[in-house]
């Protein structure tokens, strides 16, 4: 693989992707699936004609090595650790040990880095957030390369190409899972299976354990449960719900949300 793609770096790496994910889904896939290991084929140096058989022999070897997620086709993570020698690999520093299933854990990153509360990341801080993490893993990176990864991140990720990330960005870099809200049935009407899903839901968000939602636990609560009706929330439209659902729900006006209040501004009742 080596000889396929020598001294390949963040922006060589870019290039190869916007090639080959030529409808900019996020994905290399399909026909984009096939030319990319037909051109990793011909790089790979003469070895012979070219043909469909021997393209699918590589695509099958290299798919069941590299396609963690084994559905067919390549993720961003997938080709650049396929392609990309270790030292280059930028995106490493985004694989967690654990996958980020709460959105609460998401809110917590993206109000650290939001830095000036515009409801967008810049390139400035997306920056200081790569750097951070080359930091956590224990990586050097110069300031050269710091440009150069957040350039490359910026361009892959920045889907509206302004220059800065949103929420649903910074959601695709992070691999956050599904909304944790999907798997309950809004329409449920019976009273018992209703108080049973409001204590899976408030528990689930209160990652504190404080009996009260409070911070990037409403942050998180609210992102899920306004995405099931509006699935491009930007960062001002969070900021504007949060203060509606805070206006109504938070009694007491201590800017939390205790379990009594969610319940009574969601009309279930809990059993006295």
């Amino acid at each position: 693989m080596e000889s396929a793609f020598d001294k390949l770096d963040a922006a060589g790496f870019l290039e190869i992707w916007q090639h080959f994910d030529a409808d900019d889904n996020g994905y290399i896939e399909g026909k984009e699936l096939d030319e990319f290991f037909r051109h990793m084929m011909k790089r790979l140096g003469p070895q012979g004609k070219v043909t469909e058989e021997r393209v699918q022999r590589l695509k099958q070897r290299f798919m069941s090595a590299y396609d963690v997620t084994a559905d067919g086709r390549l993720q961003i993570q997938e080709l650049a650790n396929m392609i990309l020698p270790e030292d280059e690999n930028f995106l490493l520093v985004f694989r967690r040990e654990s996958s980020l299933d709460n959105s609460v854990d998401f809110m917590k990153i993206w109000r650290k880095y939001d830095v000036d509360c515009s409801g967008y990341i810049s390139a400035q801080e997306l920056k200081a957030f790569v750097r951070d993490l080359f930091m956590q893993h224990h990586r050097d990176v110069s300031s050269e390369k710091l440009e150069e990864y957040t350039d490359a991140m910026m361009k892959i990720f920045d889907k509206n190409k302004d220059g800065r990330l949103d929420l649903n960005d910074l959601a695709r870099i992070l691999s956050l899972q599904e909304n944790f809200l999907l798997q309950f049935r809004m329409d449920a009407c019976g009273q018992e299976e209703r108080k049973r899903d409001f204590e899976k839901i408030f528990n689930h968000y209160d990652v504190s354990q404080s009996g009260a939602l409070e911070g990037p636990e409403v942050d998180g609560f609210v992102k899920d449960m306004m995405e099931l009706v509006r699935p491009n929330l930007t960062g001002p439209d969070l900021d504007k719900l949060r203060a509606i659902l805070l206006r109504h729900c938070d009694v007491n006006k201590d800017g939390k949300i205790q379990k009594n209040e969610l319940c009574l501004c969601l009309g279930v009742k809990l059993a006295p």
